[in-house]
């Protein structure tokens, strides 16, 4: 009772009481993003780091759920895309069934966005299609310590469920519907499991990071929870935090290649 009445309070004046499915909700993200310079500057470290790992040569890039974002400051001719019209995606595309030929893209990056797909096994087959070999899937998602556990069940509005035996769960809305434990489900828990069913995808990188930042940024849905001129502080202590990222961190980097 006492962590709900307190994330009422600290949500952020202009997205509290909005339905998260709205639409509306995505521009209001992106204008939150755009006016807090501490906020701001995580998302351009986390664009920063999708950049770094897009491979050269053929294909175009796809960003899924690219919303309330900027990534295409940061990848040249890159495709925006979104599971609903809005001013800053370029298509309206579902990742479980993406309109590309096959083949075609060199690169799927996305931010917070596999663990909002209902059904990910659709996505995957789709992404082994749509990419070339050697193309990579790219991603900032949540992840599962002993830390986050805390912060997302007690202050975030999404689901987040470790121990559920099922990669999918149920729609019931393109934002509402989640499991923030899924990326880690994936890749950690179920990591052979994924790997029977998806020999073409080689896991190359998964590098848990940023335990404090974006949580005391206030994210997309709080109000700032310290000034922006205290950025370099918490990095100070993040990069400190460093041995301990396995129980600390809120979020990761991964990077998939298809073979």
């Amino acid at each position: 009772m006492a962590f709900t009445f307190l994330r009422r309070m600290l949500a952020h004046p202009l997205t509290a009481g909005l339905c998260v499915d709205d639409p509306a909700n995505t521009e209001l993200r992106k204008q939150i993003i755009q006016s807090k310079p501490f906020l701001r500057a995580i998302y351009d470290e986390w664009y920063t780091m999708l950049a770094g790992a897009v491979p050269g040569g053929e294909g175009r890039v796809l960003e899924l759920g690219s919303g309330a974002g900027h990534c295409a400051n940061f990848i040249p001719g890159l495709i925006t895309s979104e599971v609903f019209p809005c001013t800053n995606a370029q298509i309206v595309a579902d990742a479980r069934q993406m309109p590309f030929a096959t083949g075609s893209l060199r690169a799927i990056v996305m931010t917070d966005v596999l663990h909002h797909i209902p059904d990910v096994r659709m996505f995957f087959r789709e992404s082994s299609r749509c990419l070339r070999a050697g193309g990579r899937i790219v991603m900032i998602e949540p992840w599962v310590t002993s830390w986050s556990r805390i912060i997302y069940g007690k202050f975030h509005h999404e689901p987040i469920d470790p121990g559920t035996p099922n990669w999918e769960f149920p729609s019931t809305g393109p934002l509402s519907g989640a499991n923030s434990a899924l990326p880690w489900i994936l890749f950690v828990r179920d990591r052979k499991k994924f790997a029977a069913e998806f020999p073409e995808f080689a896991i190359e990188a998964i590098r848990p990071f940023l335990p404090f930042r974006y949580l005391v940024s206030g994210g997309v849905s709080l109000r700032s929870l310290t000034p922006s001129f205290s950025r370099g502080f918490w990095s100070a202590v993040e990069r400190l935090a460093q041995p301990q990222m396995h129980r600390l961190a809120m979020f990761a980097f991964i990077e998939l290649r298809k073979r």
